[in-house]
């Protein structure tokens, strides 16, 4: 299995990054929050987890190791294949997900698009023991290279629209969490994922 990839990042799409390694272009299907991370023509080295089926080997790329650990152990909850533990892993940070599960909060873990209430049920029901504790390691947070002031709004909008809602969806969440781009900050600029996060919460109670 590829535990890892490093090299120089060829291509950043809406769901996906190319890395070059040397000189083999690997394609690594990414959430929003992590594609935010990377910059063509910039080194990067990502986690990574391959799921491998009868027709295709897809290689999964995160921006740290807990990421990807949450990203492999959601998969052992029954019901939730790679789509849908991509997408947890795109709305809550492993901090997140493990306090919801902590404190059986459904509600949080049904924010998940593909996730209804049975389902965080049982996954609350089957990871609960094994999940551990909240690490206080980034809740929401994204690190990256420099960011546009703006440029978090493309961002959330192809990671929104990736997720299945509509542009128009997308558009008004954007709006509905822009005075937060302020105060959700990195060091390098406004925090795609925990403005990504907020705008699906917005979306949610709409």
């Amino acid at each position: 299995m590829i535990a890892y990839v490093r090299g120089q990042v060829a291509a950043v799409s809406l769901t996906s990054a190319v890395v070059d390694v040397g000189g083999v272009g690997l394609e690594l299907m990414c959430t929003p929050g992590t594609l935010a991370t990377l910059r063509p023509g910039q080194p990067a080295t990502l986690p990574t987890s391959m799921v491998v089926r009868e027709d295709s080997l897809t290689l999964f790329g995160f921006v740290d190791d807990d990421e990807k650990s949450m990203f492999e152990l959601v998969q052992t909850a029954s019901g939730v294949g790679p789509k849908v533990a991509q997408a947890i892993t795109a709305v809550l940070a492993p901090d997140d997900l493990r306090r919801a599960i902590a404190a059986d909060d459904v509600k949080t873990l049904t924010r998940v698009p593909g996730i209804g209430q049975k389902g965080a049920q049982r996954i609350i029901l089957e990871l609960k023991d094994r999940i551990g504790a909240p690490t206080g390691a980034r809740s929401g947070a994204t690190a990256g290279g420099p960011q546009a002031a703006d440029a978090w709004r493309e961002q959330v909008h192809q990671g929104l629209v990736g997720l299945g809602w509509t542009p128009k969806d997308a558009e008004r969440a954007i709006e509905a969490v822009a005075d937060q781009a302020d105060t959700l900050q990195t060091p390098h600029g406004p925090d795609v994922g925990a403005l990504l996060r907020a705008a699906l919460r917005s979306l949610s109670k709409a």
